[in-house]
């Protein structure tokens, strides 16, 4: 089973097995991309509403990771769809890829090369440089803003 985000669809993709994707998807689409996702599913592509536990696994996954603020809700959503169906994702966005990496999902990419490492994003402070794992909007010593920064 693979999982579709809106560029395997943009791409024209052609997976070799049974398909599934959500319903944002075909919103973030315009024009013969969306006629793509429509005749897919007219030829019994899946569309799934993954449920809730399924999106709260994918958010811890992506606080690990770092890339949470990186991801719209459609993004978690297909990740999520991909978690519950225990499918292959199909993606170009490296966000979603890293954090597919730490859910243990296989990815397929479509126009783009695949994220060579999974990255463990912090989070630096603009005023003093101190570090830290989560997002805050400002530091919580000194009151700058943080920017996300690859910790290697």
């Amino acid at each position: 089973m693979y999982v579709l985000d809106a560029s395997a669809f943009i791409d024209e993709y052609e997976p070799n097995g049974p398909t599934a994707s959500i319903p944002g998807v075909r919103e973030e689409l315009e024009s013969a991309a969306q006629y793509r996702f429509d005749a897919r599913e007219g030829q019994g592509m899946h569309v799934v509403v993954p449920d809730a536990d399924a999106v709260t696994e994918v958010e811890r996954a992506a606080r690990v990771t770092g890339d949470l603020d990186e991801l719209s809700d459609v993004d978690v959503r297909v990740l999520a769809a991909a978690v519950e169906l225990d499918a292959t994702l199909v993606t170009d966005d490296y966000a979603m890829q890293n954090v597919a990496d730490e859910l243990g999902l296989a990815v397929d990419v479509v126009a783009k090369s695949g994220i060579s490492e999974r990255r463990d994003w912090v989070f630096q402070c603009a005023g003093c440089g101190r570090t830290f794992d989560d997002k805050k909007d400002r530091c919580p010593i000194c009151g700058s803003s943080l920017s996300r920064k690859n910790p290697s």
